[in-house]
């Protein structure tokens, strides 16, 4: 596993017009009824040397900057964002200025107000009164509280090779960058959510913690992950299984590459990578989202050589949120940015024995993150 690429990124030119995140997501459950419920934590850093004394919004009454202003307002903060998907999906942000924020290099740290971050601990709180989430639309958040206390465990890694090199970072080759260290992580502890106490137990927590950093997103944006697969070959839990998908559209160099995806797939301690830039393993990544009803639905078909993934996942629409981010440049360029923790579905993996598919799993999918959205059309 390569944790050096899951520490602070925001260095040279990224300091003015650059974005640094950290993603957790997991299941809790109810202290006194036992009920499940998904929760995300994202520390998000953007912009950190425009003005680290204040917070400054890209945003002005809830409309992009960009199209108020000659200008835009490039964003400058901390924003902690937590919250749950489910019928009562939300997402509650705290905001710092960047000059609160304390990072310790060696020994990764990150810490803002009472927020902290490390690849073995999460801890912090998000409150937002209900008038002022109405009154500023600037804050992009939903009202409510969340508190959380997390030791992390990061199991299985996904690491997509010479593209998050040092070199390739050092040239800010790619537009987005991602990093997956914990495909599969065990949290253990407790949240509180609008006063109600949930606790985390690390075999049945189906966590999972990334990073992504640049000047800019992707559109499409596209993410599946779960690491609770049961199998319907031998009726088990897949206790050393897991999947991550994600991409869209990567810029390098601002080229385009258009419906590029990774996939990547941990099977019985081996893994298994589909990645458009390994061109002598003929990997091919192909993907397809839809709004059917009150479902959401991603099919992805990804394949190499010797292999074929394919992964068919739904979410209730009444169970997702639309996320809300602004990029460095002051725009929020997604109306409909899809997210939602509690995908479900089915996996197949095939070993390609000459002009023959030989099936090595079949497995149902449980707690899967899922994420899609395209740029509005001004923002093209």
């Amino acid at each position: 596993m390569n944790a050096k690429k899951d520490k602070y990124m925001l260095r040279g030119v990224l300091k003015k017009n650059g974005y640094d995140w950290w993603w957790h997501s997991f299941t809790g459950y109810n202290k006194n009824n036992g009920e499940p419920k998904s929760f995300f934590i994202e520390y998000f850093i953007v912009n950190p040397a425009i003005s680290p004394q204040q917070i400054v919004f890209g945003q002005k009454k809830g409309t992009p900057s960009l199209t108020e202003d000659p200008v835009p307002i490039k964003p400058c903060y901390v924003m902690i964002k937590a919250g749950v998907w489910g019928k009562d999906a939300k997402q509650i942000h705290a905001f710092y200025p960047t000059e609160k924020l304390v990072i310790k290099k060696h020994d990764f740290t990150l810490t803002s107000g009472c927020c902290s971050l490390s690849e073995t601990y999460i801890s912090g709180a998000v409150a937002m009164p209900e008038r002022e989430a109405k009154i500023h639309p600037e804050y992009m958040s939903d009202a409510g509280s969340m508190a959380w206390k997390l030791k992390v465990n990061k199991k299985i890694a996904f690491d997509v090779g010479y593209g998050t090199s040092w070199l390739f970072r050092k040239l800010n080759i790619f537009q987005m960058y991602w990093h997956a260290q914990g495909v599969k992580t065990e949290y253990t502890g407790s949240v509180v959510y609008n006063g109600q106490e949930y606790i985390v137990p690390p075999e049945k927590s189906y966590g999972y913690a990334d990073k992504n950093w640049g000047t800019d997103f992707t559109s499409p944006w596209v993410w599946l992950s779960s690491c609770n697969l049961v199998s319907q070959i031998s009726g088990n839990k897949l206790e050393n299984a897991c999947f991550d998908i994600g991409g869209g559209c990567p810029k390098v160099c601002g080229i385009p590459l258009n419906r590029k995806l990774l996939a990547f797939f941990h099977f019985e301690d081996k893994n298994y990578q589909f990645n458009f830039s390994h061109f002598w393993r003929k990997s091919k990544v192909e993907f397809s989202f839809s709004e059917e009803g009150e479902l959401l639905h991603w099919f992805v078909s990804a394949e190499n050589r010797h292999y074929l993934l394919d992964v068919d996942v739904y979410c209730r629409m009444e169970d997702s949120l639309f996320i809300n981010y602004e990029s460095p440049a002051g725009a929020k360029n997604f109306d409909k940015l899809w997210n939602c923790g509690n995908g479900y579905g089915e996996l197949k993996f095939f070993r390609k024995k000459r002009k023959a598919l030989e099936l090595v799993e079949d497995a149902k999918i449980y707690n899967c993150g899922c994420e899609y959205g395209e740029y509005k059309p001004t923002a093209q």
